[in-house]
């Protein structure tokens, strides 16, 4: 699977996960958030991060029924600005960026020889640690875009509200995610297990949520909420045009 597919299938499954254990109703800054009962706190949890003009994605761990292993640290904005990479271990790695009507990817040498094993090892030589770059509406970075877009995030997350289910949500002690005070909200069902650690003092985001057992098992971390994406993307000589590079095949690379 290529690094910007794992990206999004970790990215949906975040998205699928903050459905499961939250819920839906006003959110408002409250430093009382642990008082109140399980189901309310998922349901500002929720509210909050559909609230959220941009953030910061850090995931890892496995994805789906194959168990791939990967992490994704990605910055995005609802205007579909990203920047950050994909990390697939031995597999390989890739860099992305995305301003405005233009996408940035640099994969590493590891991603071309283990996901293009005829002809990758060219590519890299041309390429020689610089960028390839495409047009957002290159076929080929559908998917790209498509994650890089927090309203793509944002739209799984709504279309899917009526599926949210509160039942057998129950609440943990306060506790610290990077340093910082957050209170427990866990579903556990058909052996796994899901927790959202959400703010308890200003806005209730969902700072981390935890996923272990059955297909998904890893941990999705969020914060810089409303903070900009960066804005700097690669120069022209750190650029090599995709169809240049690739040619006219629309085949994902």
């Amino acid at each position: 699977m290529s690094g910007h597919r794992w990206a999004a299938r970790a990215a949906a499954g975040a998205a699928a996960v903050a459905l499961t254990v939250t819920g839906g109703t006003l959110a408002r800054a409250d430093d009382d958030i642990d008082t109140l009962p399980a189901e309310e706190i998922a349901e500002r949890a929720r509210d909050a991060l559909l609230d959220a003009r941009s953030l910061h994605l850090s995931a890892r761990g496995s994805v789906g029924a194959t168990g791939e292993e990967g992490s994704v640290d990605l910055t995005l904005d609802r205007e579909g600005n990203c920047a950050g990479g994909v990390d697939m271990g031995d597999d390989g790695s890739v860099e992305i960026v995305k301003r405005g009507d233009d996408v940035w990817l640099k994969p590493d040498a590891a991603f071309w020889e283990n996901h293009v094993p005829i002809g990758g090892s060219t590519f890299d030589k041309i390429l020689d640690g610089r960028y390839m770059k495409a047009g957002a509406d290159d076929p080929r970075m559908l998917e790209v875009t498509e994650f890089c877009d927090l309203d793509t995030f944002r739209e799984l997350m709504t279309d899917n509200a009526g599926d949210a289910d509160f039942d057998g949500l129950t609440k943990g002690a306060r506790t610290e995610v990077n340093g910082a005070p957050a209170v427990p909200v866990t579903r556990a069902e058909g052996g796994e297990r899901m927790t959202a650690y959400v703010a308890a003092e200003g806005t209730p985001y969902p700072v981390r949520i935890t996923v272990r057992g059955g297909d998904e098992e890893g941990t999705v971390d969020f914060s810089g909420f409303d903070r900009p994406v960066p804005t700097a993307t690669p120069s022209a000589d750190e650029t090599v045009d995709i169809t240049a590079l690739l040619g006219r095949s629309i085949k994902p690379v």
